[in-house]
């Protein structure tokens, strides 16, 4: 029986895809802090029901806290890592940047130094689309250069990715970085637009629009994600002979065992249409406070997911009426409104 280890098993995107791998004959490690960041309540729920597969462990530790991942991954020596948990938000890291250099920065030191030491088959890290921050050459390529960070959140997970650069060449570690384009579904983050939406409108709230409304997203359904990420499992990059055998359009590093892989739908999605389809959802309309820019974030995010179908032959199968659809349901029965 495979074994993977997942760290951030009791978040949003880290619940899935142990539920995924669970069901695919994997035996799952599952690695969380259960930190505060959010309701932690939902966090255990998730926990919980994974518990009740017999093929799932739950490790609740913090990635920073020295020598707790050295150990782990020694003493269980997983063949596949997938590592999910970070600090996440952009916004909240413009008033607490010091929780992403804990968990971002050294967690995921501590995480390559405990692979370096007990290497696994392929190492799995996610990234996010932000790292592109002010290129405005859309879609977005996994070969543009993402040098422009637009908040610090974003700043450390480009860290992350020369971090995770260095161990790929320096000891041959197959390393595949996704960035992940924004993700909704049932179970999601209560930080999340449309969880934030929902909530409002169900509420008789009004909802903030930043940028007047003049905002798209790259909105990428859980299930399309889990199953994109679930195929990367198997596409661990390989070091090149020579540069010229990378294919064009390949992110593949030419000295090293390492990829970046963008995630998304490759079909942005305008805010106002993604607001429709919640109130179209809830048979219910909102009232819209429209507000400028906030600070640190985009106007636009659209992935190319040339990349990631080569790969994988990836194909999203959720359009965004269907995903929030679904996500309405679970929320008004989670929420019992």
């Amino acid at each position: 029986m495979p074994k993977a280890l997942i760290t951030g098993s009791a978040g949003f995107i880290g619940y899935f895809l142990a539920r995924r791998l669970l069901e695919d004959g994997f035996e799952v490690i599952g690695f969380d802090a259960l930190t505060d960041y959010y309701d932690v309540t939902l966090k255990q729920r998730r926990q919980q029901i994974l518990l009740q597969h017999p093929g799932f462990r739950a490790v609740n530790e913090r990635l920073e806290t020295d020598g707790v991942l050295m150990d782990l991954v020694a003493q269980d020596t997983p063949d596949v890592i997938i590592h999910l948990a970070a600090q996440a938000g952009v916004r909240y890291s413009i008033d607490h940047p010091r929780s992403y250099v804990d968990a971002n920065l050294i967690g995921t030191f501590n995480l390559l130094e405990a692979v370096r030491a007990t290497p696994c088959s392929h190492l799995l890290l996610a990234s996010t689309s932000s790292v592109y921050g002010a290129n405005a050459d859309m879609p977005y390529a996994e070969t543009h250069k993402a040098d422009l960070p637009m908040s610090f959140y974003t700043a450390t997970k480009k860290a992350t990715e020369a971090m995770a650069h260095s161990y790929a060449h320096l000891y041959d570690l197959p390393i595949t970085m996704f960035r992940f384009f924004t993700v909704y579904g049932p179970w999601g983050r209560p930080d999340m637009a449309h969880f934030k939406f929902t909530r409002a409108i169900l509420q008789g709230e009004p909802i903030d629009i930043y940028n007047h409304g003049n905002m798209q997203r790259d909105f990428t359904y859980i299930d399309d994600l889990v199953a994109a990420i679930v195929g990367l499992i198997g596409a661990a990059p390989q070091r090149p002979a020579t540069p010229e055998d990378i294919a064009p359009g390949d992110s593949l590093s030419p000295v090293a065992p390492y990829r970046i892989v963008n995630i998304g739908n490759s079909e942005p999605v305008a805010l106002m249409d993604f607001i429709a389809a919640i109130e179209t959802a809830l048979g219910q309309e909102a009232q819209k406070n429209f507000m400028d820019m906030q600070p640190g974030d985009v106007p636009a995010t659209w992935a190319d997911a040339t990349l990631i179908k080569t790969l994988t032959c990836y194909t999203p199968q959720t359009p965004v009426a269907e995903g929030i659809a679904r996500f309405v349901a679970w929320y008004r029965d989670y929420y019992n409104v």
